[in-house]
């Protein structure tokens, strides 16, 4: 009897064991990740960028050299601050780009150019075992950004200026744990009273960052305020945009009635004079009244800056060349601060398919200089799957990440060169291309404004030909036969006329009230930017008002 009560306690012994030993297995497994080294990260030179451990995503290693500078390679700088980073063959040469400035860096040499002033740097832009790597370091101003490199524990930080940054002070000596447990393992031990970064609260566990760089877990953090804040840009315009293109020229008498519904003019201030990047400005003494009378009527001025004098051939040798994108840069800036411009409208049509990257460029590189000054830019372009010389030569998306704004020049969808009759911008072509620019051309909607035609056309057909005239919009009612019946087009969203005379066929799709009434509504479907209007004094005297009352339903 005693021994069979024997044999069933140590069973039971048995059983205790090997739940104690699995509970221990169970513990063990638990707490394991809390001390697990990066052995991955040994004898590297760690990155930390806006609290964050980037080491593991880097192509390339970070390299301090003797004299801690600091150099991040080309494709590092692209992942984590600049996507457009460009090396310029020609002039051997990298650019870069952030929110308000344009650096280049040519390479081996002690020098930067940031918005076209010289610089002089103590680390250049190098070549190693065939990768390019920018001396960081001496960069802080390009990037708006704080870096600090910490030899003992080999970690390099990066802060940006504009990001909210929240500091601390440890209430007592305190061990800085891998994971926000107590089996962690301490990473680093601080002393009372030392300032740390916060950077968030987790269930009584501060995350922090130590004056070392090193990121971890502590509960013993007070004092905490807000060392910055985070900064946004304003907008320009509150609200939807209404912008008013302005045929503008110096024999033109300044302005002096208001435009009910806009809170934008875009004069034709200036166009591209020649292959050297010389720009001609029409402003003047009427110029400066023009300004005047804009501002006096709270109005914001976007000029206008075309291509039209030069032609595709030129346009192409100023993009492709970086010192003539950047003179016409720096031509258009001195434009936009001498004469108190609020932003510019950039015109460019016909221009060659293949000059669609070199376009984007001029834009990526316009964009920051006008920035540095509160200047808007905003980019007209056509709508998209066209032809190659008047639709396919914007890259839409790049133009839309980079400009405040991209226009949709929503007309012309029969024009000139069409060989059938149509109508300049029927609703449904519209509509169709805004969805085109919200889905495949990636373009934002609240980037993207809809441009808007204040003509038509009208078209004369007979059995040799087809040819067409512009008809203002102030004007489609002299054009219209007292015998002509006006009957209304659901696709389009128009009224058309049709009659007949000398033996030839006459047609034409009016724009009028109705038709831009069915344009707005297609801007509030989809929450558009806001609306332009090509051009002024072509309208019908009741347009503006339409407008007024339009644009801000």
């Amino acid at each position: 009897m005693r021994s069979k009560e024997k044999k069933k306690g140590n069973m039971l012994v048995k059983i205790i064991v090997v739940i104690i030993f699995l509970a221990c297995i169970g513990v063990v497994i638990n707490i394991a990740p809390n001390y697990i080294q990066e052995t991955e990260l040994k004898g590297k030179i760690q990155l930390i960028i806006n609290n964050s451990n980037v080491t593991k995503k880097l192509k390339n290693d970070v390299i301090v050299d003797e004299n801690e500078i600091i150099y991040i390679s080309f494709k590092d700088i692209e992942n984590f601050f600049d996507g457009d980073i460009y090396y310029d063959n020609d002039y051997n040469q990298i650019i870069t780009t952030s929110n308000t400035k344009v650096a280049t860096l040519e390479i081996n040499k002690k020098e930067m150019y940031i918005n076209s002033s010289k610089v002089k740097i103590y680390g250049s832009a190098i070549k190693k075992d065939g990768t390019y790597y920018l001396p960081f370091s001496e960069m802080q101003k390009v990037y708006n950004v704080e870096i600090k490199y910490t030899k003992e524990s080999q970690i390099v930080t990066i802060d940006s200026l504009n990001k909210e940054q929240k500091i601390g002070n440890t209430q007592k000596d305190a061990s800085i744990k891998y994971k926000p447990t107590i089996f962690s393992k301490t990473i680093e031990k601080v002393k009372k009273g030392e300032n740390v970064v916060v950077i968030e609260n987790q269930d009584g566990w501060y995350k922090i960052r130590t004056k070392n760089g090193n990121i971890g877990y502590t509960k013993e953090v007070t004092n905490i305020y807000n060392a910055r804040e985070n900064m946004e840009d304003e907008k320009q315009i509150k609200g939807k945009v209404s912008l008013a293109w302005d045929y503008y020229t110096s024999v033109v008498p300044t302005r002096n009635e208001k435009i009910e519904g806009i809170n934008v003019v875009s004069p034709s201030f200036a166009y591209v004079k020649n292959e050297q990047a010389e720009l001609q400005t029409k402003i003047g003494e009427a110029g400066k009244n023009y300004i005047n009378w804009a501002h006096e009527n709270k109005y914001k001025i976007w000029a206008a800056v075309s291509n039209n004098e030069v032609g595709k051939e030129k346009t192409s040798q100023i993009l492709n060349d970086y010192k003539l994108r950047e003179k016409l840069i720096n031509n258009i800036v001195n434009l936009s601060t001498t004469y108190d411009i609020d932003g510019i409208n950039i015109d460019f049509e016909y221009m060659k398919e293949e000059d669609k990257n070199v376009f984007s460029r001029f834009i990526i590189e316009l964009a920051p200089r006008l920035k540095e000054y509160g200047k808007v830019l905003s980019v007209d372009v056509t709508a998209p799957d066209g032809s190659p010389e008047w639709s396919l030569c914007y890259n839409r998306y790049k133009i839309g990440q980079v400009a405040d704004y991209i226009i949709f020049m929503a007309y012309d969808q029969y024009g000139i060169s069409s060989t059938k009759a149509g109508t300049t911008a029927g609703a449904d072509w519209v509509e169709v291309n805004i969805k085109k620019f919200l889905g495949q051309e990636g373009v934002k909607e609240e980037k993207l404004i809809l441009g808007m035609p204040f003509y038509t056309r009208l078209w004369k057909e007979n059995s040799n030909e087809i040819k067409s005239d512009v008809v203002l919009m102030k004007s489609i009612e002299t054009y219209i036969p007292q015998t002509a019946q006006k009957t209304w087009d659901d696709d389009t969203k128009q009224y058309y006329i049709e009659y007949q005379k000398n033996g030839s066929t006459y047609k034409m799709w009016l724009e009028e009230e109705t038709s831009i009434k069915e344009k707005f509504k297609l801007m509030h479907k989809y929450n558009l930017a806001g609306a332009a209007y090509w051009q002024k004094d072509f309208e019908s005297p009741n347009i503006w008002n339409i407008v007024k009352e339009e644009i801000s339903k």
